[in-house]
């Protein structure tokens, strides 16, 4: 998978679907890494470019040096007509609608979907799942409009933490599994528009340098939903409680019970952990926009982001 921002955080989320259903290995690069690896790429490898406009320049650099190694090209895209999807092979558009601000938000949601259903699709075709269990899949996918208008309903909550949010100079995004994705995911979005330093770690590398910036006024904001990986990302919450980091936690109600003393706790939908790349993405979607507002910036419009990147 090659993509850029936040449609390269899509595909990582994609990378724990397609080799936990399908059993293939993946790869997820920077389009703007890829080209200058000189990657090795065999006759009939499959390349996915997943971006929102169809435009990236180097999503579409790294998709032409891919097809002159016989590569096969499958382009995830918004844009109808656009060069990304004139340059693949087949591909499958996200159809999310015109996307006006600069910070992607339904596109990476679209993008996760889409890549969710192929990777149901490609294991179903491959023998990994059977009718019965690509059935289950599809109708927890169907879901997901619902859980997604619930975790919405988290907004008044969040609103209520943007002014602390906004006094803080550095922020850290915590998550586990399809988590991470969406701790980097979150960490870019606070980046892009409020305009405060934030970085996405995995829970678990929290022991591997980032503790040593936990303090009082260094916000950490966990993603983690109740799942297999939630008693271990709880460990990371008590680390980083008892070093008086200030833990701000997204979960659901089974989770907020395990919440450290002390914790601010938002409460989303409980869900399928296949759908929970998708539940949770709006929360971390409206505590940027909220501490961005808070702080008076142009949501729609950051300063020195363009909606295409359309050089390299």
């Amino acid at each position: 998978m090659v993509a850029c921002g936040t449609s390269w955080h899509a595909g990582l989320v994609a990378e724990y679907m397609f080799e936990e259903l399908c059993r293939i290995p993946v790869e997820v690069e920077y389009a703007s890494e890829f080209r200058y690896r000189n990657p090795v790429i065999h006759e009939g490898d499959i390349i996915l470019a997943i971006s929102q406009s169809g435009e990236t320049a180097d999503t579409l650099v790294a998709m032409e040096s891919a097809k002159e190694k016989k590569a096969f090209i499958f382009g995830v895209c918004n844009v109808v007509g656009s060069s990304i999807s004139r340059l693949s092979h087949a591909g499958a558009y996200t159809h999310a609608g015109p996307e006006i601000g600069v910070a992607s938000t339904k596109a990476f949601t679209s993008q996760v979907a889409a890549l969710t259903a192929l990777a149901v699709a490609a294991a179903a075709a491959r023998g990994r799942i059977d009718r019965e269990q690509e059935a289950d899949f599809t109708r927890l996918l169907l879901e997901a409009p619902r859980l997604i208008a619930e975790a919405t309903q988290t907004e008044d909550d969040i609103r209520a933490l943007a002014p602390e949010l906004a006094r803080a100079r550095d922020v850290l995004y915590l998550g586990r599994g399809a988590m991470f994705p969406l701790a980097l995911e979150g960490a870019l979005k606070l980046k892009e528009i409020s305009y405060i330093h934030a970085e996405g770690y995995a829970a678990g590398e929290l022991k591997h340098g980032p503790i040593a910036l936990i303090d009082a006024e260094t916000p950490v904001i966990v993603i983690a939903p109740s799942d297999p990986l939630f008693e271990k990302t709880i460990s990371n919450m008590s680390e980083v409680a008892a070093r008086g980091g200030k833990v701000i936690l997204i979960t659901d109600e089974a989770g907020a019970r395990h919440a450290p003393e002390g914790a601010r706790v938002i409460v989303g939908p409980s869900c399928d952990p296949f759908l929970a790349p998708l539940v949770y993405a709006p929360p971390i979607q409206l505590m940027a926009y909220y501490v961005a507002v808070q702080k008076g910036a142009d949501v729609d419009q950051p300063r020195n982001l363009a909606k295409s990147v359309t050089v390299e």
